[in-house]
């Protein structure tokens, strides 16, 4: 079958500039003998344009050139579409790509572009909004809010202003109902997080056990303790890893797998949805959506 790919690059994501990689995807798409075209993404994440310009050139493919707020903009306007997703990572986290075993390197990333299989994977949905990788409430969210604010972006601006949220950082209380089993517990936590794809990006492992197409979430709830067992705790999590529990466990870390969930946040912290800041809200519904968006993997 012969394929039509739009590559959608985003000019101001991440930390690395952009005309030499459209000069490669432009000679690399060529040897292939492959039709394409390059859009600009859009700054406001609009792409209902999409389907229509999908059905109408019969495109196979939308390559995102971008990071994962870029991803996940794309990605939920495409949710259903049998269009195939493929990433060149370009952001500051590149969580999906990176939990999808696709490199940072351009060129090798487009080699997957071109030998790779798409696979269905699930996303997410928190309220009104679509995932396609990780939201978090609490303390890596008000990273994310600082964060989007920074002059420069990369590893060393996020870490930077990491470490000066921790110490300053306080924990919230949850009321978390699981409709599958149900169950009801309260915590009081420094952040949860509710996974799709293994990490927050940039390799640091969060939920070990998440898979793209398990049909399952992987939350993690860091609870209430002092900072210097909160930093080991987190450490632990995300270099080491523990397996998830069937059942909600006593300890530091709660890790467990659900299709939904339900947060009551009644001291409102604050939100991100695959690394981008959004707003809050007192109570969040949350719902797997399985197998909802092809991406091109190795």
């Amino acid at each position: 079958m012969s394929r039509k790919i739009i590559y959608l690059i985003n000019p101001v994501s991440g930390t690395r500039g952009k005309s030499s990689l459209k000069e490669l995807i432009t000679r690399r798409t060529k040897e292939e003998n492959i039709d394409f075209e390059i859009l600009p993404t859009n700054a406001e994440g609009k792409y209902d344009f999409l389907p229509a310009l999908i059905a109408k050139d019969h495109v196979t493919d939308v390559v995102i050139c971008g990071g994962d707020g870029t991803v996940n903009a794309v990605a939920a306007t495409l949710q259903g579409n049998s269009v195939r997703v493929g990433i060149i990572p370009m952001g500051s986290g590149n969580g999906l790509a990176f939990a999808a075993k696709i490199p940072r390197d351009p060129s090798r990333a487009l080699n997957i572009i071109f030998t790779g299989k798409a696979s269905l994977i699930d996303g997410f949905m928190i309220n009104d909004r679509f995932s396609c990788m990780l939201c978090g409430i609490g303390f890596d969210a008000q990273v994310a809010h600082t964060f989007a604010q920074e002059p420069t972006r990369g590893l060393q601006t996020y870490i930077k202003v990491t470490f000066r949220h921790f110490f300053s950082g306080k924990c919230w209380p949850f009321d978390i109902d699981l409709p599958s089993t149900g169950q009801h517990f309260h915590a009081e936590a420094f952040f949860i997080s509710i996974a799709n794809a293994n990490q927050f990006g940039n390799h640091f492992t969060i939920a070990p056990q998440a898979r793209l197409d398990d049909s399952l979430l992987d939350i993690v709830i860091v609870k209430k303790m002092n900072k210097l067992r909160t930093l080991l705790s987190v450490f632990h999590q995300v270099r080491k890893g523990r397996p998830a529990t069937p059942i909600p466990g006593n300890g530091r870390v709660i890790y467990f797998q659900t299709p939904s969930l339900r947060i009551v946040n009644s001291r409102l912290a604050p939100l991100h949805i695959d690394g981008d800041p959004q707003p809050t809200a007192p109570v969040f519904e949350i719902q797997i959506l399985p197998k909802i968006f092809q991406l091109i993997q190795p």
